[in-house]
């Protein structure tokens, strides 16, 4: 008999809070990182208002130091990557003999970064034992809209990998599965990808043109697809990200451009991640979404213009946008 895993959520916001909550109804143990609602959160619990259904923890495992979290069996980094400097002193401490950790995170290079901290870690003389890393990739519409308060407008969906060295394909290993499963029995669906590489690739073909002209453009998602020429340019971007991922050798059929388009029609009009950290007036999520994307193409020759285009006005905006801030 498989006993059941326990999960520590670092990051309990729109994405964090809202799988973590919909695996603690479902019956799991989980414990939840907050921080700046940390007293709302444990006083209140979470409350997902979701186009599933609404349903509130009136209770939950809320800590607001790593130090006082129990050790799990599966650590789940939910940060913005802009957070990742945070991972020596938040994720280690909660890792147990053969821990996995569930790197819940767009862009690429995120696995290879967390694998660096845990290698230092064990060099440094701590044992933990062989620690996976999975990476998942999440097609969530999700926002934090107030203390312990997630609304959840469309999707949910993950796509898992594991990572391995090299990019290598990881296969489907018992762990994954295991997670996968109780996911769900959480109401998440998910599939399963021996190649996380392109599993990341493909998450790029919506999280470059959309997050990135959201907040170049000031447009919801919504409007950069009722413009003729904004979504020009969207399928503009896409096609260079299908031939960044075939520099790195990660064939995605040009019919994928379509299912991406057509699944955006189909939301409601959307705010997305980057525009409300820009909005918010924090970091954007650049180096992992696009410096990450347009320096492996550039390493293999390929060059993509108008997705350095759109970084080099992004990285303008970012700056201008947090000095801006400390003023």
């Amino acid at each position: 008999m498989t006993k059941n895993l326990t999960y520590a959520i670092l990051g309990t916001g729109a994405l964090g809070g809202f799988y973590g909550a919909k695996l603690q109804q479902a019956g799991l143990e989980v414990h939840f990182l907050v921080r700046s609602d940390y007293e709302s959160v444990r006083r209140n619990g979470l409350f997902v208002e979701s186009v599933d259904g609404d349903f509130r923890l009136n209770r939950v495992n809320a800590y607001c130091d790593v130090r006082n979290m129990p050790a799990c069996d599966v650590a789940i980094v939910a940060l913005k990557t802009t957070q990742n400097h945070l991972l020596p002193d938040i994720l280690l401490p909660i890792l147990k003999e053969n821990s996995t950790v569930l790197v819940l995170q767009n862009g690429l290079g995120i696995e290879e970064e967390v694998a660096a901290i845990i290698d230092r870690y064990k060099v440094s003389g701590h044992k933990i034992g062989e620690t996976k890393i999975i990476g998942g990739l999440c097609f969530l519409c999700s926002n934090k809209v107030g203390d312990g308060h997630i609304r959840h407008l469309a999707y949910g969906k993950i796509n898992l990998g594991e990572h391995k060295n090299n990019s290598q394909h990881g296969g489907i290993a018992d762990e994954m599965q295991i997670i996968a499963n109780d996911f769900e029995s959480a109401g998440i669906p998910i599939e399963l990808s021996s190649d996380l590489l392109l599993a990341r690739w493909k998450k790029l073909v919506w999280n470059i043109p959309y997050n990135g002209l959201s907040v170049v453009l000031d447009a919801t998602t919504e409007e950069l697809m009722t413009n003729p020429n904004s979504l020009e340019l969207v399928k503009e971007l896409m096609h260079e990200v299908l031939r960044g991922a075939k520099s790195v050798e990660c064939d995605i059929p040009l019919e994928f451009i379509e299912t991406m388009l057509e699944h955006t029609r189909n939301m409601h009009p959307y705010r997305t991640s980057m525009k409300i950290d820009y909005d918010e007036k924090r970091p954007l999520e650049l180096t992992a979404i696009f410096s990450n994307a347009l320096q492996a193409a550039f390493s293999r020759g390929v060059n993509l213009p108008k997705i350095r285009c759109l970084y080099q006005q992004l990285q303008f905006l970012d700056l201008r946008n947090r000095t801006n801030a400390v003023k």
